[in-house]
């Protein structure tokens, strides 16, 4: 379905314009997402020990029972600004909340861009009010948001879910930016997820994180976690109010996981420069913390990203990853196979042809490294990278000048 197609859940307005953050005049930099009514919020930040005044003000109001507002601006990551920095994070909720006659506790917000920058209050000081005004039900409102979030992206990031729980259609709608300065436990990425069914505080935010854990914290493009991650759910309640069963939450979470998926996928799909979009999955371990392990390393791996790039079935530089992970293994435990070629067995290489997979690598956007690790576990995950370009390295060299 088209962006300007996609809804959003009952009871959500949003909005998105520019405000003169960026200097195209043509190109949003600010996003408002807003519950008509109080909703059940819950947020997943940076891991970062240096994290964005936003990240600072809006961890120390999740999880809550009267949420109404997100408000982001791009452009302007508004981190590494010291006291100047929260008070502008502050500011922008305080404008917000007078708009929409709330508490400014109750709105949330977040920043992206250039670090180390003061914000421009001039430029908010009237986007903020518009954002308010322009706040619309749409699917063109919600495309507009989403296009407010982006720094780098080339493409909006947004995925929606219908189904019917306990006798009601409730929709779950969500938006991302991210393109580069991505790691697992969260990157250079905003996501706002939204529901129009009930949750309780503490069901908020476990259901959350256990999204986030299944897919933001599942991605790598460059492996430098930022200043400014924000993952935020909002449960607004307005379809379906009641108490929701077992199974039904479990529905609801399937729900959440399937929009939270997309976005992150589309994240690295977007990812800066690349060429090569980069399943890995991992399994035979007997814990879901080694299979994990051994994913990051091969993901964050710039050799092995190279290779992929360069459309060199390189498979030396994947299993001495698996090696360096630290997980307790032999060489012997490790089987690997490449676009559906199994290149080592038990510790041991396999004749393949060579020419014929770098075709296949050059022609085809999508690579699937599958590790198997004979330790008879049952324990396996799925990660998803990029391949390393000098597309990447241009567009970062150059990011600030």
């Amino acid at each position: 379905m088209p962006s300007d197609q996609l809804p959003l859940p009952h009871g959500f307005r949003a909005s998105g314009l520019h405000c003169g953050i960026k200097s195209d005049p043509d190109t949003f930099d600010l996003a408002l997402f807003v519950s008509e009514r109080p909703c059940t919020a819950a947020g997943v930040f940076t891991t970062n020990r240096v994290c964005g005044a936003p990240v600072q003000v809006s961890r120390e109001r999740v999880p809550r029972e009267t949420c109404r507002a997100v408000v982001i601006n791009s452009g302007n990551a508004n981190a590494c600004t010291g006291s100047q920095g929260l008070e502008d994070a502050r500011w922008m909720t305080d404008e917000i909340a007078a708009g929409l006659g709330c508490s400014s506790d109750d709105v949330l917000v977040c920043s992206t861009g250039v670090i180390g920058h003061p914000l421009r209050r001039e430029a908010l000081a009237k986007g903020l009010p518009s954002a308010v005004d322009r706040l619309a039900a749409t699917p063109d409102a919600f495309a507009d948001a989403a296009h407010g979030m982006m720094t780098t992206d080339t493409v909006c990031k947004q995925s929606v879910r219908q189904a019917e729980i306990a006798g009601r259609t409730v929709t779950v709608s969500g938006a991302a930016k991210g393109a580069g300065m991505i790691a697992p436990n969260m990157a250079t990425m905003l996501a706002v997820v939204m529901t129009d069914a009930s949750l309780p505080i503490d069901a908020v935010d476990r259901m959350l994180r256990q999204a986030v854990d299944r897919s933001f914290n599942r991605i790598s493009i460059d492996g430098h976690t930022s200043t400014s991650d924000s993952v935020i759910l909002l449960a607004g309640g307005s379809v379906q109010t009641g108490s929701l069963s077992a199974g039904d939450q479990q529905q609801l979470q399937t729900m959440i996981d399937d929009v939270t998926t997309d976005l992150a996928q589309a994240i690295i799909r977007d990812a800066e420069g690349a060429a090569h979009f980069i399943t890995i999955d991992v399994g035979g371990l007997r814990t879901a913390e080694e299979a994990d392990q051994i994913a990051r390393a091969v993901a964050d791996s710039p050799l092995v990203k190279t290779a992929i790039a360069g459309a060199d079935p390189n498979w030396g530089r994947i299993v001495s990853a698996v090696g360096y992970a630290g997980v307790d293994l032999e060489e012997t435990d490790i089987t690997l196979t490449l676009n559906g070629t199994v290149l080592y067995r038990d510790g041991s290489p396999l004749a393949y042809d060579e020419s014929a997979l770098s075709e296949q690598m050059r022609t085809n956007r999508d690579v699937h490294i599958a590790i198997e690790i004979a330790h008879n576990g049952g324990e396996a995950v799925r990660f998803w990278t990029s391949d390393l370009t000098v597309e990447y390295v241009r567009l970062n060299a150059e990011y600030t000048t």
